[in-house]
């Protein structure tokens, strides 16, 4: 019976959905570490967990050690530490390396979680990425702008989900960007070429290094424009045809990828771009994570394969077990986005369109979250609600989502 501890610092619903697929696993020994309160955890898990501690500060190393080890002793042993966080990765790998547990240790989770570093194994290891340089003055800043050109990107390096992150134009707002990011020996920046072209996602299973499978996801716009510009709504699109142009490009370098950066067990979130620069390679990564995705593409597999994707990432890292399922359908997702005032304390005071996207669209509809009215407006990306769509055509998808962010408007006030 296999004793496993999940830390989830706080109760996001993406997070639980992760945790209550490994708390449904029969004969498994679940600890949770929390900085919520037990009493904030859902009852549908809450039963189902053998322990449960409550820390400080769930993303602190010095906090997390002993709370593992009161959680494992009253578990009887650890035999997995799991949390979905990207913010978490290097703190896990600290731990199963002081505490002896089985998964990838701090090293190969600093390859993951420092985009510098990460590319720099990349480009030893001969798979294509932008041309990159870690900073630690704003004198590095402008020596890299010089030597590479404009425009170019700006980012900590360990950021996410594009947060923190600059597109750097010319002069006036590389002088912003590195304002803002203040380099330092202490806290050093990433610069990189800005990479065009259409961004996509590739999500591999591994197994102790082994590939066993993948996907990959349309990205429409790149989510760096998306949050450069809080009015748009974006969408991204899993398409029925596991095999296209797409994988066919992306995977050999994905694959190279994962093997250079150490990927062991589990489910990994790749971002790549199909340049259009002409004359260069087509290919560039972006980022890998060890870790899930995010922007819903876990949901967008479950439905365009018509299984419980958590329930198998959760047989996956936990027990090692993959079966490999049939995709049935494309499937995309939409993100509904408030326009409008952008101010801070902004709300959500109406959403337009909805009669006529339920009206032509809603036999398609298969998960949905809708802005609320009064809501507060979003920090992320993924914005104030979403649609999830599937059929088998692919384009029927395609066409149906670029409808949607054209009917439904969420007017912010």
């Amino acid at each position: 019976m296999p004793a496993v501890i999940f830390i989830a610092p706080f109760n996001l619903p993406a997070t639980m959905r992760f945790v209550h697929a490994v708390a449904s696993l029969p004969n498994v020994r679940l600890g949770l570490i929390s900085q919520e309160p037990l009493d904030r955890i859902a009852p549908e898990v809450r039963r189902r967990l053998a322990a449960f501690e409550r820390v400080a500060d769930a993303l602190d190393v010095g906090h997390l050690e002993g709370a593992v080890k009161t959680v494992g002793h009253r578990l009887g042993g650890v035999d997995r530490l799991l949390g979905t966080l990207e913010q978490l990765q290097v703190q896990l790998g600290q731990l199963r390396d002081r505490l002896g547990i089985e998964g990838m240790g701090e090293e190969v989770s600093r390859n993951f979680r420092d985009k510098a570093r990460m590319k720099d194994v990349l480009q030893r290891a001969g798979v294509p990425c932008a041309r990159h340089r870690r900073i630690t003055s704003a004198g590095e800043g402008w020596a890299f702008a010089l030597d590479v050109g404009y425009p170019l990107i700006l980012k900590p390096p360990d950021a996410a989900a594009a947060k923190g992150t600059f597109r750097v134009t010319d002069a006036e707002t590389l002088h912003h960007a590195l304002s803002a990011l203040r380099p330092s020996p202490e806290r050093p920046a990433v610069a990189e070429e800005f990479v065009t072209g259409r961004e996509r996602s590739f999500e591999t299973v591994t197994i102790q290094g082994k590939p066993v499978w993948f996907s990959s996801t349309l990205y429409d716009p790149p989510p760096l424009h998306v949050l450069e510009n809080p009015w748009i709504q974006w969408t991204v699109m899993m398409p029925r045809e596991e095999e296209t142009e797409d994988t066919r490009l992306a995977r050999p370098h994905a694959l190279a990828a994962l093997q250079a950066l150490g990927m062991g067990t589990g489910l990994s979130h790749m971002e790549w771009f199909r340049r259009d620069r002409p004359g260069g390679p087509p290919v560039a990564i972006s980022e890998v994570g060890a870790r899930p995705p995010g922007a819903q593409i876990v949901s967008l597999n479950s439905y365009a394969h018509d299984v419980d994707f958590y329930e198998r990432w959760a047989r996956l890292v936990v027990l090692d077990q993959w079966d490999s399922p049939v995709r049935k359908y494309a499937a995309g997702v939409a993100f509904f986005r408030g326009q409008g005032k952008s101010r801070p304390g902004a709300r959500v005071v109406a959403l337009h369109g909805l009669n006529e996207a339920q009206r032509d669209l809603g036999s398609l509809v298969v998960d949905v979250k809708l802005p609320q009215i009064g809501q507060p407006r979003a920090d992320s990306y993924d914005g104030e609600g979403y649609a999830i769509l599937r059929h088998p055509d692919t384009e029927v998808v395609a066409r149906a989502l670029r409808r949607l962010i054209s009917t439904v408007r969420v007017e912010l006030g």
